[in-house]
């Protein structure tokens, strides 16, 4: 089994994310790695952004790793309208996976899975 970095997000920031549509996601802290990063979308959500961009709630994954994307640098200062700093960790080649359902933590954490399947 391969060992992975993973980073929980409230729903429907998570879904956006793995989609493409979110390529900066803004944290407090700053970590020294870069490279492979899986999404694990918690069990929270934000009913107020999910209706703004039209999704529906029920369609979501909660609770599971969702997807994965590349970390690729941390900046101060970022052009996507997501960024609210005051750290931005920008994210690329977003990827949709079969949902994995596990329980999430706090910071960036570290799980051993089998092989991840992309959902098409």
């Amino acid at each position: 089994m391969k060992s992975y970095r993973v980073l929980t997000i409230r729903q429907p920031w998570a879904h956006l994310i793995v989609e493409g549509c979110k390529t900066v996601e803004n944290r407090s802290w700053s970590t020294s790695y870069r490279g492979l990063m899986l999404i694990h979308a918690g069990q929270a959500r934000d009913d107020t952004v999910i209706w703004q961009y039209g999704l529906d709630p029920d369609l979501l994954d909660y609770g599971a790793i969702i997807g994965s994307v590349e970390l690729v640098d941390i900046v101060d200062d970022h052009p996507s309208e997501f960024f609210t700093g005051p750290r931005g960790w920008v994210l690329k080649k977003p990827r949709r996976l079969h949902p994995v359902p596990m329980q999430g933590k706090l910071s960036l954490w570290e799980t051993t899975l089998p092989a991840l399947r992309r959902r098409r």
